[in-house]
């Protein structure tokens, strides 16, 4: 690895207005990620297009249930649908379809912009004095960052722990360098960037652009940031040889695990009173997860007798399956995850339903490495299953039930995504759910479409599920567009 630079580009005050000499003809892509930024995406775009040296500006939008995209587009920008829910994908998508060399990226919800952002922005590499450029605001760094990012910078990473704002979404790159680098899904993806082009060696700098506001995010939501940026932290430290304690990756493992619990599901419900509860395999998918996995590691013959046994309850079942794929790394089950075919119209379905103000989630008896994948390619809100054992990325074969499916007491016989669904008819969080979809394909589901209010068969693989009180078969999402009810007046915004 070649040695990193870090050059400090005057972090007292803003740059200086360029040169004449400067180019400063329209060479950069600015990229906005975007979800549910209706309120400023047209502001924030309209002032990037008046800078002289922005080329397009490229909107890609999560899947918003809001007019994000429509505001964006009207305002001037190229807007795409992003390819799977999360900064990090949207940021790799905008990347891809980019026309020049110098990329900035900015958030949708900026105010307080000052002219010439883009330019300032940009300035070093236009100089060829960088090829990393972060930037610094007038307001100081978050909770996350001065809590867990910088600290864990000085003692992993010092050659970038001068940084103001690590954290910070407005960065400007070279495209080669972007291109070779990787794009964290979740909350780390700038903190990866900016340890990811450290360690490429290439010249880093700092920009001050002044100050300006964007919107903070929500309490509920710091504890997984921080276990974001920290496990990112981790994972280069660990790559670089700066890393021997194996019991971080076990830390890690819970990080994961704590984004399947219910309990911090209903922190994000934010007032949504509809809920919709989605079976994954044979539902959301054409097939099943278990199977295309144990086909892309040659387990299927081993799989076939595990599948379905009729003596077996779902909690015996799910471990003998668990077992066999022990060895296997975590990267193949996200593989496989990312490529299992969905049924057409299933996130068109799914972006309408929750634009009607439903909050929805995606439920299996497989596992949340998988569920959870899935429901970012939906655009889901949450997804909840069982939670299969790693060690430093490799599967142990030992699997935990999820306890949103048991019942009071913990019995292991009482697995159901039945009480998924009562535990949110009981949350005490004001205003109460009041109305729960369901739609399923199978015996699994039975008890989850029994307890809905509106329950829905698609292509059920047996005829019991006809028989459940006003149950209605489909035969595609296409069939249940005509379903969906009247957007709300003010459907409440979800979070990745």
């Amino acid at each position: 690895m070649r040695g990193a630079r870090a050059d400090r580009v005057d972090l007292a005050e803003p740059l200086a207005p360029a040169p004449l000499s400067l180019p400063l003809a329209a060479c950069i892509s600015v990229v906005i990620p975007a979800l549910n930024e209706e309120k400023r995406i047209a502001e924030v775009v309209r002032h990037v297009l008046a800078d002289p040296a922005t080329a397009e500006v490229i909107v890609v939008d999560d899947s918003s249930i809001d007019a994000t995209a429509e505001r964006a587009r009207q305002a001037g920008a190229r807007v795409i649908l992003s390819s799977m829910l999360g900064k990090g994908s949207s940021m790799r998508d905008g990347l891809e379809v980019a026309r020049y060399e110098l990329i900035a990226y900015l958030d949708g919800d900026l105010a307080g912009l000052r002219p010439g952002l883009v330019s300032d922005l940009c300035r070093p590499l236009l100089r060829g004095e960088a090829d990393f450029v972060k930037a610094r605001f007038g307001r100081s760094g978050g909770r996350v960052t001065e809590l867990t990012a910088k600290p864990m910078l000085k003692v992993f990473f010092p050659e970038v722990a001068h940084f103001a704002q690590p954290l910070g979404g407005i960065i400007a790159a070279r495209r080669s360098l972007l291109h070779s680098l990787r794009f964290e899904e979740g909350y780390g993806v700038d903190i990866g960037l900016l340890i990811g082009a450290s360690r490429a060696g290439a010249r880093l700098a700092e920009v001050n652009i002044g100050s300006l506001e964007n919107d903070s995010q929500p309490l509920s939501d710091l504890t997984l940031m921080a276990n974001e940026v920290s496990r990112v932290i981790y994972a280069h430290a660990r790559q670089m040889g700066r890393l021997h304690v194996e019991q971080v990756m076990a830390m890690h493992e819970m990080q994961r695990q704590a984004a399947a619990s219910l309990e911090l599901v209903l922190t994000r419900r934010r007032g949504r009173q509809r809920l919709l509860l989605l079976d994954m395999d044979g539902t959301l998918t054409e097939g099943r997860f278990v199977v295309d996995l144990a086909r892309a590691t040659g387990r299927e013959e081993r799989l076939r007798p595990l599948l379905d046994q009729p003596d077996d309850d779902a909690a015996t079942r799910s471990r003998r399956i668990a077992e066999l794929f022990r060895f296997v790394h975590r990267e193949e089950f996200e593989r496989v995850a990312r490529q299992t075919p969905l049924r057409p119209d299933a996130i068109v379905f799914i972006n309408r339903m929750r634009r009607a103000g439903f909050m929805v989630g995606v439920l299996s008896d497989s596992w949340f490495v998988a569920a959870d994948i899935l429901r970012r390619r939906v655009f889901a809100d949450f997804a909840l299953a069982h939670l299969l054992q790693f060690d430093n990325e490799v599967c142990t074969g030992e699997l935990r039930l999820n306890p949103a499916f048991l019942d009071d007491s913990g019995h292991l016989a009482s697995v159901c995504k039945s009480h998924v669904l009562r535990r949110f008819r009981a949350d005490t969080q004001p205003p109460r759910v009041r109305e729960c979809w369901a739609i399923g394909d199978n015996l699994n589901d039975l008890g989850m479409l029994t307890a809905a209010d509106r329950p829905f068969v698609i292509q059920p693989r047996s005829p019991v599920l006809t028989g459940v009180p006003n149950v209605r078969v489909v035969s595609s999402f296409t069939e249940l567009l005509e379903q969906v009810p009247q957007a709300a007046v003010e459907a409440p915004v979800s979070s990745a």
